[in-house]
């Protein structure tokens, strides 16, 4: 199927030289297309130009973007939503210099949030990790990773999978779960670590 985006006012991040990749200062640069229009044939972009220079014709459907921006949505590679509670607390104890290790002292930490996901049933894990997908979504995300590694038992971890799992049927994002065994040892294996590490 070949689709045609016309009235285009602006597209973002086009690439006309190649480069699979941009590195240090390059980054900081984006390129633009003005008055333009974006081709896309059996799902994937095929084709982009300046509307003054000619568009195709032969297409099987046209949207019209209303002299709109186009832009290509983030793809957040290192995520953690879905977890219970929050850690607010501790991201400002890190500001003023405590170190992981007093935090954890302190009752928080890694270990605070295995409890806290524990107590915490799989619809009500995902119905708040929904609400974080669908804030990010807002903000142009179109490709998300999800972590596990609240868990820190076999239970508990594939409760975090499994909501991953509800959370790609549901929405539109491309969404790829990575299982993050080990992410702190769990208080069951304290001194047993290496039983832990057998386990995962």
């Amino acid at each position: 199927m070949r689709t045609l985006v016309d009235n285009i006012g602006c597209i973002f991040g086009i690439e006309r030289q190649g480069r699979l990749r941009l590195c240090g200062e390059e980054m900081g640069s984006m390129e633009t297309l003005e008055d333009a229009w974006l081709l896309v044939e059996d799902g994937r972009i095929s084709a982009f130009g300046s509307a003054s220079e000619g568009m195709p014709e032969d297409v099987d459907r046209r949207v019209d973007a209303g002299g709109g921006m186009l832009f290509p949505s983030f793809c957040d590679s290192h995520t953690h939503l879905v977890y219970a509670g929050s850690r607010e607390q501790e991201f400002l104890d890190k500001i003023n210099g405590l170190s992981y290790e007093e935090i954890a002292r302190r009752g928080g930490g890694i270990l605070n949030s295995a409890d806290r996901l524990h107590a915490t049933s799989e619809d009500e894990l995902y119905a708040t990790a929904m609400e974080r997908v669908r804030e990010i979504a807002a903000m142009g995300t179109g490709c998300v990773e999800i972590k596990s590694g609240y868990g820190l038992s076999t239970e508990d971890e594939l409760k975090m999978l499994r909501v991953i799992r509800r959370i790609r049927e549901s929405v539109p994002l491309e969404v790829r779960a990575t299982f993050l065994g080990a992410h702190a040892v769990a208080r069951a294996y304290r001194g047993r670590q290496g039983e832990y590490v057998d386990l995962v």
